[in-house]
């Protein structure tokens, strides 16, 4: 099997930590599959710093958190082109101290957070195939486009400054294209977050966040023996909040980098590492992102 096929899903576990969705980091989210595949993933992922955002209404955060990642990916012929439904849970335990209007607070806590529901298509470029038609395509250019839903479940009280979950919506539509040449393949996504109102924000307050835009950008290399490695970055701005309409100076302008490797473990399991960091941040950024991921696949045939 080609590495498209071998290892086509990857939901970043970075992704479910408490930043912001739009500060994923997820290299081959447009990729091929034949239609009917299914994916399990289980994972962990450890950050580590300044994790003020997007749940977090507070400043100079030192937490730690760490969190446990289960995750479902299917393959889906949308009219007759490919694409994918995902949903990933994460149950976060957190640790750490921060400030809140200049006083310290301290909280330690364990709880799920948001789940995130995500429909994708591939508009271009990666029709829907059977196992059989799949394996005599060759990828070229894919454009692709997807939105992803995270409703206002998981751990959340408005007593408290620090929680696992923010107590909102989420939707993030998304565009990406995808080029092979070779053993490379070059991806570029941009992305949007809307988010609705807190109305149970600590101390009995209404807490509105300003969409978060967002860019990525992955080289990817494949290897003959199945594994392959992303170089990866991102960017993304926006998000500034509001407390009862008094703006918040907390408007993010950040740069990531991370990589991603995949490993083959056999006809239908891998396991992938991914690591990330903040290099530039304004508000929100500076943490440190480990994360380690089991996936298996089945159906269609396989």
């Amino acid at each position: 099997m080609r590495p498209a096929f071998a290892l086509p899903v990857l939901l970043v576990l970075a992704a479910v930590s408490l930043p912001a969705r739009a500060q994923d980091i997820e290299p081959r989210a447009y990729s091929n599959a034949p239609i009917g595949v299914k994916f399990a993933i289980v994972g962990a992922v450890a950050t580590r710093g300044d994790l003020s955002g997007d749940a977090l209404p507070i400043t100079d955060a030192h937490l730690e958190t760490s969190t446990l990642v289960v995750a479902y990916a299917q393959v889906l012929d949308l009219g007759g082109r490919s694409g994918k439904f995902d949903m990933v849970a994460p149950y976060t335990r957190i640790q750490g101290s921060a400030l809140y209007q200049g006083a310290p607070v301290e909280r330690d806590i364990s709880g799920f957070g948001r789940p995130a529901f995500r429909l994708s298509i591939n508009l271009h470029g990666a029709p829907a195939l059977s196992l059989r038609e799949f394996r005599g395509w060759k990828q070229d250019l894919i454009v692709g486009a997807s939105v992803q839903v995270a409703p206002p479940w998981g751990q959340y009280d408005g007593t408290r400054l620090v929680n696992v979950s923010s107590h909102r919506w989420s939707v993030k539509p998304e565009i990406g294209v995808s080029k092979a040449v070779g053993t490379w393949t070059w991806e570029a996504q941009a992305s949007v977050a809307f988010f609705s109102d807190n109305d149970s924000f600590y101390g009995g307050h209404v807490r509105a966040q300003d969409p978060l835009y967002a860019l990525q950008g992955h080289a990817i290399h494949a290897f003959a023996s199945g594994k392959w490695l992303s170089l990866d970055a991102t960017w993304f701005t926006g998000g500034r909040t509001t407390v009862d309409d008094r703006l918040n100076n907390d408007l993010q302008r950040n740069w990531r980098v991370g990589a991603t490797l995949a490993i083959p473990m056999g006809k239908l399991d891998s396991i992938k590492f991914a690591a990330s960091s903040g290099v530039s941040a304004r508000t929100g950024n500076n943490f440190d992102a480990l994360g380690v991921a089991w996936q298996h696949r089945w159906g269609a045939g396989l």
